[in-house]
C-alpha cells in the first residue's frame, strides 16, 4: 500500500495541544488500572539467549502519544498523575474515532463541514490534521501513533526528551534547532524540483523521520514498529518503515575511512542487562536538530519487565550544543511481526512530485 511521506520531525514535536476543544466535550470514564509494564513482577529476571546476553530478541513497538518535545499547555512538569494520563489518553481516542467515522463523498477536503468534522483531533494532534497537505490529512484509519503514555519506573511521562523544559536546548550558535538538512554550505534547497537528488530522504524512501537513524524516535504516524535479533558478535534491527537494517558490531571499533553510510557506524557492548549502542559519523542528510559533523549518540536498551524495554540516547555535538542531552522512552510488544513495508515501489509518486512541482514553477 501506498503511503504519503510527508513527516518531518517537527510535525509531531508538539502533538497533544489541548485548546479549549474539550472545555465543552464529555470526558470518556477512566480506564481500568493495568499493572505496570515498567516495574517488573516479584521474583521476575532479566532472560538470557543462548549466548549469555540479555534477551532482547523479538518483535517491538515504540508507538506512544506522549510527544518528543512537552507541550506546556498540557503540562509543565516532566511527568502525569495516572488520573490525567487515563484522562489525556480517552480523549486522545475519542478525537480518532470521531475522525474515523464514513467520509462523505460530497464533502470536500478544506471545506467548513471537514474543518469541523477535524476541530476535536485538531486540538489533540494537529499534526494528522495537517498530514495531507491542501488535499486533506489521512483518515484515522491510516493512523497507529500509540494510544498511552510512555511509563517509566511507574511515572507517567509528558516528552521524550528528557531536558528540564522537556524541549530542544539551544544551538551555540543561535540558530533555531530544527531538522532542516544541510550541506557542507548549507544550501540545501528542499523546494527544489530539478531532480530526485533533491527531495527530502523520506520522500525518495531512504529514511523516514528518526524511525531508523540513532536516536530512534517514533514518528508519530504509523509503522513504529521493530525487530531486534541477537547474535554473538552483532545485534541486528529491523525497523519497518522504509524496512531499514541497523547492524551494530559488538566489541568493535569504529570506521575510521570517513564514510557516512545511512544510520551512521555503530558499535556495542553489553553492560549488564543493557546494550550500549554507540554511533558517530551520521550523514549531514540525517541530521540531528542539525547536528551531523561531530554527533554521537549513545543509546541504551534494557530489558526491564517481560512486555518492556527501556530506550535512552544521549546525544552529543560540541559544534552546535554546549553539553550533552538526550531522552528516553519505551518498547512494548508489538503482538505481531513486521510485513513489507512498499514506499514509492510500483507507482507515479516521485515522478509526479517532480513534474507537478517543475510545471508550477
Amino acid at each position: 500500500m501506498q503511503r504519503p511521506v510527508i513527516m518531518a520531525l517537527g510535525a509531531f514535536c508538539c502533538t497533544l495541544a489541548l485548546g479549549t476543544a474539550f472545555a465543552q466535550t464529555p470526558q470518556a470514564s477512566p480506564k481500568p488500572v493495568l499493572a505496570d509494564p515498567s516495574i517488573a513482577p516479584p521474583g521476575w529476571r532479566v532472560p538470557k539467549n543462548e549466548f549469555g546476553q540479555p534477551d532482547l530478541s523479538g518483535f517491538w513497538s515504540n508507538a506512544t502519544t506522549t510527544p518528543t518535545t512537552r507541550n506546556p499547555r498540557v503540562s509543565t512538569g516532566p511527568t502525569l498523575s495516572h488520573e490525567e494520563a487515563q484522562k489525556l489518553e480517552a480523549n486522545i481516542a475519542e478525537a480518532f474515532a470521531q475522525r474515523d467515522v464514513s467520509s462523505d463523498p460530497n464533502v470536500l477536503p478544506g471545506s467548513a463541514e471537514d474543518k469541523a468534522k477535524d476541530a476535536r483531533l485538531g486540538a489533540v494532534r494537529p499534526d494528522v490534521i495537517g498530514a495531507g497537505g491542501k488535499v486533506g490529512g489521512y483518515n484515522a484509519f491510516w493512523l497507529d501513533p500509540g494510544s498511552q503514555f510512555v511509563r517509566i519506573k511507574g511515572e507517567y511521562r509528558t516528552s521524550i526528551l528528557t531536558t528540564p523544559d522537556g524541549q530542544i536546548p539551544p544551538r551555540k550558535d543561535g540558530q533555531k534547532s530544527d531538522a532542516r538538512q544541510y550541506d557542507e554550505e548549507n544550501a540545501v534547497n528542499l523546494g527544489s524540483y530539478d531532480s530526485y537528488e533533491t527531495r527530502p530522504l523520506g520522500e525518495r524512501c531512504l529514511a523516514f523521520g528518526r524511525n531508523a537513524p540513532p536516536p530512534m524516535l517514533p514518528n508519530g504516524f504509523y509503522n513504529n514498529n521493530y525487530q531486534i535479533v541477537q547474535t554473538a558478535d552483532s545485534a541486528v534491527i529491523h525497523i519497518e518503515q522504509i524496512h531499514d537494517v541497523r547492524v551494530v558490531r559488538l566489541n568493535s571499533q569504529h570506521r575510521t575511512d570517513g564514510v557516512r553510510q545511512w544510520q551512521g557506524d555503530s558499535v556495542g557492548r553489553y553492560e549488564g542487562n543493557t546494550l550500549v549502542v554507540e554511533t558517530i559519523n551520521i550523514p549531514q542528510k540525517q541530521n540531528f536538530f542539525g547536528g551531523w559533523r561531530k554527533l554521537k549518540v549513545t543509546e541504551r536498551f534494557t530489558r526491564v519487565s517481560p512486555t518492556q524495554i527501556d530506550y535512552s540516547f544521549q546525544v552529543e555535538e560540541p559544534d552546535v550544543w554546549e553539553k550533552p542531552w538526550g531522552g528516553e522512552y519505551t518498547f512494548h510488544p508489538l503482538g505481531g511481526a513486521i510485513y513489507e513495508n512498499a514506499c514509492h515501489e510500483g507507482n507515479y509518486s516521485l515522478p509526479g512530485i517532480l513534474r507537478g512541482g517543475q510545471a508550477k514553477g
